[in-house]
């Protein structure tokens, strides 16, 4: 059994969480904190070339699901 899972990283702080996935050249950025995700993606893109394709809807077969209004993020088979 693996205890980590190098393909998913958590930046957390007292108020702010924000998690990173990837999977070969895919990455999905998600967090409570605009600025925080922002400035991860300007730093990121700064080293390596990237480009934005838009919000997610699926994710390795999975159906993502929002609701922004209750700051939610889910998953749907």
């Amino acid at each position: 059994m693996v205890l980590e899972d190098h393909c998913v990283y958590v930046k957390r702080t007292t108020k702010e969480v924000m998690l990173l996935t990837l999977y070969v050249d895919d990455i999905l950025l998600v967090g409570n904190n605009v600025e925080m995700n922002n400035a991860t993606k300007q730093r990121l893109s700064s080293v390596f070339e990237m480009k934005y394709m838009g919000e997610f809807r699926y994710v390795l077969g999975m159906k993502m699901v929002r609701n922004p209004s209750k700051n939610l993020v889910g998953m749907c088979r």
